[in-house]
């Protein structure tokens, strides 16, 4: 990978990435430079978090159970929202240069083992909406090679912060991406947020300020030891948002606990999940909505001896949105951007559609 760096066709690239993740919370942008001087190099200039009105929420939130015809509405009308706030985006921030926008879409639909993927945001829609060349599923080809189209993230990690260990990132699920001997090694480690996410909204609160909820409750066993022994775990498969819906919360629910005894036992449960991935006398670089849980942060220190950084603010929101657009610089220089280490694809490839206006 090294040596692409050194034929790049311009030695700074202007990108926007958009990053819808699975916890619902609504769509990164931000807006890059990427350098190129023997060693790449980044700059977040503009960033920015536009929550999901409660409309938007209920239309992603239930898309699974759509019909075709429904979701190819719903396909077009969510590139017109996403090119309307690239729009936005831009002019809010006098932005003048733009080689293209890099869009993640959001995912309805994840079964690689049945031979599909399904991230929403029409690309062709987004790009005649907010007059840019747009890159995009980035996930459709890996699954067509055998791949299971995710993580995706790891080629930034290795890339971008190859001085950590572990790359831990702790959104609507958590994922880890590290080198193991000069390859790169990724997968999804179990729910997180998602399940965090979808109780507190029981309630009122789109996510648990800093874990206080949790921290209240008190450890449940017997869901533990359920949730411990998901079959899922077996097959270090990625993961889904339909798993969750149609296993995760019915056992969780068939408990019938008070929510923050739920929320407690959860975090123990993924804390200790993803404390197990990490091996001791290492640095592991944390990222994502779960970086700001302080109850979860102190639970996986407990459980793990690895030293956990937490980078500044801006990184930690917008470390996806950031990769994102790097794979869509890959993507357009016809470079590796999926990793079938990672995603166990049948051979590398560069994958993403590229749309203009």
């Amino acid at each position: 990978m090294k040596r692409f760096f050194y034929k790049m066709r311009k030695k700074t690239w202007h990108i926007i990435g958009l990053m819808s993740g699975t916890s619902l919370d609504g769509v990164d942008l931000a807006y890059i430079k990427f350098s190129n001087n023997e060693k790449l190099s980044y700059k977040l200039i503009h960033t920015s978090a536009i929550p999901y009105s409660k409309q938007w929420n209920n239309k992603l939130t239930n898309a699974f159970t759509a019909s075709k015809t429904e979701l190819a509405d719903l396909d077009i009308s969510y590139g017109e929202f996403l090119g309307s706030l690239v729009n936005d985006f831009i002019i809010e921030n006098n932005i003048q240069e733009i080689d293209f926008v890099a869009s993640h879409g959001h995912t309805i639909f994840h079964k690689p083992n049945e031979g599909y993927t399904l991230q929403i945001g029409d690309g062709a829609i987004i790009a005649k909406t907010c007059k840019n060349t747009v890159v995009c599923d980035f996930r459709s080809q890996d699954v067509a090679l055998g791949g299971q189209g995710a993580p995706l993230v790891p080629i930034g990690d290795q890339l971008l912060f190859s001085e950590y260990d572990y790359c831990l990132n702790i959104g609507g699920f958590a994922n880890i991406s590290f080198d193991e001997n000069g390859i790169r090694k990724a997968f999804d480690i179990c729910p997180a947020n998602i399940v965090l996410n979808h109780y507190t909204r029981k309630i009122g609160l789109e996510y648990d300020d800093q874990g206080k909820i949790a921290k209240s409750g008190k450890l449940d066993q017997k869901l533990l030891t359920a949730l411990d022994s998901h079959p899922n775990y077996l097959s270090k498969n990625s993961l889904g948002n339909e798993i969750v819906v149609s296993e995760f919360i019915p056992l969780i629910d068939s408990f019938k606990l008070p929510l923050e005894d739920v929320l407690h036992t959860f975090i123990e449960h993924f804390s200790q999940k993803i404390a197990n991935e990490l091996k001791p006398n290492t640095t592991t670089l944390i990222t994502g909505g779960g970086a700001f849980n302080d109850y979860l942060i102190e639970r996986i220190k407990h459980h793990s001896q690895s030293q956990l950084i937490i980078p500044n603010k801006e990184l930690i929101d917008y470390k996806e949105a950031l990769i994102f657009g790097l794979l869509g610089l890959l993507r357009v220089e016809n470079e590796i951007n999926c990793l079938s280490s990672v995603t166990k694809a049948s051979k590398n490839h560069s994958s993403g559609a590229i749309f203009t206006p």
